[in-house]
Order: structure tokens, then sequence, then C-alpha cells
């Protein structure tokens, strides 16, 4: 065999060589991306599993009289079916949740089929989720249930992102004026954010005293309801199972 000759055929084992090295780097490539979108794929089911609340809920705590005090209710008592819901202001999957069934939901009240009780409290720590839980309690005290319902709908329709930024304390005094409240009864409860630390305090404690973790919570007849792996499936679910 020539110089020339051998030259080539170390030129070829060399290209093959390469050839290899670039297959298998692409091979590790693909999985690491195969891995991590299974990881995404994984975290997503995660997150909609638990967008019902935890599945820890101790339904004695969250149905006794005690409980029912630090909510808002909407519809006929005596109803054939009772939701309870618990929830955040700030909570992202709240404000889901009451896109896809508030206005079902307060017409099957209307018509005398379901009794609401919404049980906001407050579970995440921005100082946001605490002041809109004690604004809600003053147009409560202070302007009634339709208002309150009006103010709590209007909470959800300008909900902050939950990391920021928030909107100052006046912001929530013009919400609750543009739900029904008056300014002058309500203005200095609002922004005084420790005004209705009894009330805000004692629904945040029946929450955790009923074990909920996590929100939405809901309690359909008594029991927790979580048939849904989405909010919006969650919520399609819980107006059939009430309609």
């Amino acid at each position: 065999m020539s110089k020339r000759d051998e030259r080539a055929t170390a030129a070829a084992k060399l290209a093959e060589e390469a050839r290899r090295t670039e297959r298998r780097a692409t091979i590790v490539k693909v999985s690491a991306l195969v891995l991590a979108l299974a990881a995404i794929v994984a975290i997503c089911v995660v997150i909609g599993l638990n967008a019902g609340g935890n599945d820890k809920v101790d339904t004695d705590a969250a149905n006794s009289s005690d409980a029912s005090t630090y909510s808002l209710s909407v519809g006929d008592p005596n109803a054939p079916h009772k939701i309870v819901i618990y929830e955040d202001f700030l909570c992202p999957f709240c404000d889901q949740l009451e896109l896809a069934s508030r206005d079902k939901l307060a017409q099957l009240a209307a018509d005398g089929k379901v009794y609401v009780q919404y049980r906001p409290f407050r579970l995440l720590s921005p100082q946001y989720s605490g002041q809109a839980l004690n604004a809600f309690a003053v147009v409560l005290a202070k302007s009634g249930p339709d208002v309150a319902k009006k103010f709590h709908d209007l909470l959800y329709e300008n909900q902050p992102d939950e990391s920021g930024p928030f909107p100052p304390v006046s912001s929530l005094v013009d919400l609750a004026v543009k739900a029904g409240a008056d300014e002058s009864a309500v203005r200095a409860g609002i922004e005084d954010t420790t005004s209705q630390k009894a009330w805000t305090d004692g629904a945040t404690k029946a929450a955790q005293a009923a074990g909920v973790e996590g929100t939405p919570t809901i309690l359909l007849d008594g029991k927790q309801f979580q048939d849904g792996n989405t909010v919006p499936e969650l919520a399609a679910n819980l107006i059939k199972a009430v309609s």
C-alpha cells in the first residue's frame, strides 16, 4: 500500500470515528430532551391533580357552624346541594375556578338548586392577600352580602399576578365603591389593613383547622370534591354534579 493510500485509509477512519462521535452526541442530546419533556409533563400533571386543593380536609371541621361563620353565602340554605369553596383572593387557580363557574353557580343558586358558601382566607404570603381579605371583610360587614359578592367577583376580575407588582390599598377602596359600597363607610376600614383582624384571623384559623392546605378546595354536600385533573375540568364536573 502506498503512502497516499495509507493516508486515505487513515483519513477515512478518522471521518468514520467523527461520525460515530457525532451520532453519540446526538443520542445524548435527544435523550436529555426526552427526559426534560417527561419531567415537564409530570410537573404539569401534578399541578393539575392538585389544582382542586389537598386531600387531607377534615370534613367534620369544615362542616361545623364555626367554619360557616367566616363565609359569604349565596342561595337558599335549603337547596338540594351545598357547595363550599375555600379560596385566597391572590390564588390564580381560584381565579380560574371563578372564571369557569361563577355565572353558572349564580344561576343555579337563583334557581334554588344550590347553596354556595365562599370561604376566603389567607393562604399565600404576599401582603396583598391579607389586604384583599381584610377589605372583603369590611365590605361584608358594612355593605352586606350582595355588595360583598360583587366585590368578591371584582377582586378576581382585577387579580394581580401572585408575584406582583401589587396595586395600592386605595385600589381596593375603588373596587368596593364600584361594587356598590358607600365609600365613607368602607374607606377607613380598608385603608387600615388590620381593621378586621378578628374576622380574617378567624377565617384563616378555621380553614387551617379543617386541614385546608391548597386553594381552591371544594366541598360538595359535605364531602371534598376533586373530580377533575385541571381547574376548568373540576369546574365543569362540579356544575354537572349540581345541575
